[in-house]
């Protein structure tokens, strides 16, 4: 449940208990995200060298997916680029490849337009779908040089995600600047998500009319669920045609009380959107390093590709104890 609701009366209220039902895989699972083992794919290996350039410009050197998974190696272990272009050569060395690894110059500039391609979910049909955003800071002076000095250059950007609750990975992502608003990242992150919707879950600061209207465009079936809180002050529509399901969830929460509305609702899943970020900032940083608008795009995504990744390798199956 949200913490802001009843929040001095909420010591009353008992914890939720989960217990672990595949601990063995899942610990094992766990160990391997630590092992010095790599696996790297044989496309990469065998396409590391970028093919001949048809169209004019320059020739790169080096394919994405050679450029992609260096990235990805100082993306997991957080290491500038110089060190990744150290820890990629003492790689190939151990394997005894005779490649060549791109320099640390070759790496910023490239980051800049490097494509990266998501993992293919794992959910084939219809999902469900919690969106939410955070902050991530970039870079200039700290709180005490600003409270000194009265002003500074630390700036931060949004990162809007949508995770799949049953699976727990992010299946859309969305970087923009920090004063971009909640709603109009809606209908973006459903089409990057590739996936048709069943339950759509947010919080009240998605609450209107037209967010009703985008998810419908992207429905599994004629009335998806979209399971937003109305705020205090919400009011029906008065619709001739009848009520919206929004004047539904304001009519449930006026006759029943916004804590049995969310139980009958589940809207406590909201809650896997904010696990995804703790998740993504304890594991692959609160922070961008690049300075360049695009190259954070891409650390991004490399970020969430390798965090999905982890999560197939080791993910817990709870059920309520």
């Amino acid at each position: 449940m949200p913490y802001k609701l009843h929040e001095p009366c909420r010591h009353h209220i008992d914890k939720m208990k989960f217990k672990v039902t595949n601990w063995s895989d899942y610990d094992e699972g766990l160990r391997r995200r630590g092992s010095l083992t790599f696996w790297i794919e044989e496309d990469v290996l065998q396409s590391w060298y970028a093919a001949p350039r048809t169209t004019p410009g320059g020739q790169p050197i080096y394919a994405d997916g050679s450029i992609e998974m260096i990235l990805t190696l100082g993306m997991v272990y957080h290491l500038p680029l110089r060190q990744t272009e150290g820890l990629a050569r003492s790689v190939l060395s151990l394997m005894d490849l005779p490649l060549r690894v791109p320099r640390h110059s070759t790496l910023s500039r490239r980051r800049k337009t490097l494509d990266i391609q998501p993992l293919k979910p794992l959910a084939q049909g219809p999902t469900d779908i919690v969106l939410d955003g955070s902050g991530l800071k970039v870079f200039g002076a700290g709180e005490w040089c600003a409270e000194k000095h009265g002003k500074s250059k630390r700036r931060w950007r949004k990162l809007s995600i949508g995770v799949d609750p049953n699976s727990s990975e992010i299946v859309a992502h969305k970087l923009t600047d920090s004063d971009v608003g909640d709603p109009e990242l809606v209908e973006p992150l459903l089409e990057a998500s590739g996936v048709s919707v069943r339950h759509f879950f947010a919080d009240g600061a998605f609450d209107s009319e037209p967010i009703y209207e985008t998810v419908r465009q992207y429905q599994s079936g004629d009335d998806p669920a979209v399971i937003i809180p109305p705020r205090r002050t919400a009011t029906p529509s008065g619709k001739a045609d009848g009520p919206t399901e929004r004047d539904r969830h304001i009519k449930m929460i006026q006759d029943h009380g916004r804590m049995a509305w969310q139980k009958a609702t589940d809207y406590g899943r909201r809650s896997m959107v904010e696990t995804a970020f703790g998740r993504y900032k304890s594991i692959i940083g609160d922070g961008l390093n690049p300075r360049d608008d695009d190259a954070q795009v891409t650390e991004v995504a490399i970020g969430i590709k390798a965090l999905n990744r982890m999560i197939r390798a080791a993910k817990p199956i709870s059920i309520r104890a």
